[in-house]
């Protein structure tokens, strides 16, 4: 269908939910003809090289975002406020010169709003069209549109029919007409947890910025070697050290899809942050969780509240996790139970690629 055409995927760098919701989308520009390019930086520029090592790969630096300690980060999100804005301006700079060498048919940016050009058929992935922010929301969301709007097409990883997963998120009265909804995506798809791995008990899953991903590390790191059983704590660091024992606690600090997907399937217990990437892996698998939103970050507190109101998914504060509670509540059920499938990723997908491809092939 692309007939070989070369198309950047660039994920952001705040954690790497962006880098591994694009695989599913490398695999299916692959799967059509295409030649993927990798444009990222730090842990998904080296999570993606793991994952497609045969794909030529490219170094497009981001801007690093910090939390605090508190709970709240409004005033952390305002100081950094004027660098995220020059960094949009940056990138698009760079990205101006870095394509004539690249040699590019298209480009897809996952948030990252400044690869993107007026004369190369652009795609925005993002699920954060009305997004949640601890200040001046609604200044926010008015630049956020008008930098989703400069896009050629938007695509949604959400289900069409309002909640879907990202609710208010990726829901609302006056869409953008450039947007399209393309399902849930994740790199776990059938046959990539076949793999044989060791029955761990519980299953830690962590990411995102610093210094809340290493509190969150520190926190687990403390309870788990506690409580009976075989776990697993992946930190989300690709370039980190081997594997390290804590007692009958395994720490690594990243595994491919085939190996967290195996590990996820055989555990009674997940843990995780409510990242959006990590709600639409746990769809599915058709898994529950312990959900721990990162302190002030309003979308994940967001989605907490939300999925915690269906019953999906357990969610406790990070300074109050209580994962005997968590065994005892039931977060180790199918998530799926009485509730219907969502509809398949392929079936909005499909479509969205196809547009892609006749954008890419009109382009002169």
């Amino acid at each position: 269908m692309f007939h070989g055409a070369r198309i950047l995927v660039a994920p952001l760098d705040w954690g790497l939910g962006h880098a591994t919701r694009c695989v599913p989308i490398v695999r299916a520009l692959l799967a059509l003809d295409a030649r993927p390019v990798i444009g990222a930086d730090k842990g998904p520029l080296a999570l993606l090289r793991d994952e497609f090592p045969a794909l030529e790969a490219v170094r497009i630096p981001g801007v690093e975002v910090r939390y605090a300690k508190g709970r709240s980060q409004a005033w952390a999100m305002a100081k950094q406020f004027p660098a995220m804005l020059r960094s949009i301006r940056e990138e698009h700079l760079r990205f101006a010169r870095l394509r004539r060498d690249l040699r590019l048919d298209a480009v897809i940016s996952d948030q990252r709003f400044g690869i993107r050009a007026d004369d190369l058929p652009s795609v925005l992935i993002t699920h954060q069209v009305f997004p949640f922010t601890p200040v001046a929301q609604g200044m926010m969301r008015r630049i956020n549109l008008r930098h989703v709007r400069r896009f050629d097409r938007c695509w949604i990883p959400d289900e069409p029919q309002a909640p879907g997963l990202a609710g208010a998120l990726s829901h609302g009265p006056r869409m953008p007409s450039n947007t399209r909804y393309i399902g849930p995506i994740s790199r776990f798809t059938e046959g990539t947890g076949a793999a044989a791995a060791p029955p761990y008990r519980i299953v830690a899953v962590i990411s995102g910025p610093e210094p809340q991903r290493t509190l969150l590390e520190r926190s687990l790191t403390a309870r788990l070697p506690r409580i009976e059983g075989r776990h697993l704590l992946v930190l989300g660091k690709p370039d980190a050290p081997d594997a390290q024992r804590i007692g009958d606690l395994t720490v690594v600090g990243h595994l491919n899809a085939q190996a967290l997907h195996a590990a996820m399937q055989r555990a009674e217990l997940i843990i995780s942050r409510t990242g959006y990437t990590t709600l639409m892996d746990l769809a599915c698998i058709g898994r529950s969780a312990l959900l721990v939103p990162t302190p002030g970050q309003a979308e994940q507190e967001y989605l907490g509240e939300l999925h915690a109101r269906t019953g999906r998914f357990v969610v406790q504060a990070q300074e109050a996790i209580d994962i005997p509670a968590a065994l005892r509540s039931g977060a180790h059920r199918a998530a799926t139970e009485g509730r219907p499938s969502p509809p398949a990723q392929a079936d909005l997908l499909a479509p969205a690629l196809h547009e892609l491809a006749a954008l890419t092939a009109a382009r002169p």
